[in-house]
Order: structure tokens, then C-alpha cells, then sequence
């Protein structure tokens, strides 16, 4: 079945950047708009980015000019690349993507999430 993957997180110095990746795979038809988002301890899940198949962007106020978000449509993958990292930015990241998936009875859309990566920022 469909799944997304998230990878890069790691232990970070704050104002040290990060990379993170999120691939997508099994039965997939298309995707389409696709987003990071991330919760940290005590706090509910946020949106962080998000991009459409086409590759118009959205951030929160809290990441804009320093994190960008971008995809390979051809890969089937997304990434979100994070500069000047804070404390503040310390989550587990979440990819999330809408995948029209192929079926024994055609395609149907999902909206699917991955496992998560955790990004620790120390000072």
C-alpha cells in the first residue's frame, strides 16, 4: 500500500541547518498537494509548509525565511530544507500528502502521513 517516509532528522546546534526528505511509494496514481508539518511535546500537531503539485509554496509565519519546502515529482518525494534552526523548532516532523492510489477497482484518494523524524535543536 501507499506510505510516506520521513528521514533527516537528527540532533542539531541552533543556527545549524537540516534537511529533510519524505518519499512516497507504493500503487500511486498522482499526488497531489503535499506538506510538512510537526508537533512537539505538549503541543498539538502544526502546519509548518505545504506545496501543490504545481509548486506553489506556504509557510507558517514562525518557519518563513528559513525553512523551504520543495518536491521532485519524479521521485515521488518531497524535502524541506531548514536554516538559522531555533530550539524553538524542535518537533517531530510529519510529511503529508494527498495520493490518488491505484486499486483493483480503479484509484482512490487518500490523504496519508508518515511515520515522522524527530529534530532536536540545542543551544
Amino acid at each position: 500500500q501507499v506510505r510516506l517516509v520521513e528521514s533527516g532528522g537528527t540532533l542539531v546546534q541552533a543556527g545549524g541547518s537540516l534537511r529533510l526528505s519524505c518519499a512516497a511509494s507504493g500503487g500511486i496514481f498522482s499526488i497531489n498537494a503535499m506538506g510538512w508539518y510537526r508537533q512537539a511535546p505538549g503541543k498539538e500537531r502544526e502546519l509548518v509548509a505545504t506545496i501543490t503539485s504545481g509548486g506553489s509554496t506556504n509557510y507558517a509565519d514562525s518557519v518563513k525565511g528559513r525553512f523551504t519546502i520543495s518536491r521532485d515529482n519524479a521521485k515521488n518525494s518531497m524535502y524541506l530544507q531548514m536554516n538559522s534552526l531555533k530550539p524553538e523548532d524542535t518537533a517531530v516532523y510529519y510529511c503529508n500528502a494527498g495520493i490518488r492510489t491505484i486499486t483493483s477497482m480503479g484509484t482512490r484518494y487518500l490523504e496519508v502521513w508518515g511515520q515522522g523524524t524527530l529534530v532536536t535543536v540545542s543551544s
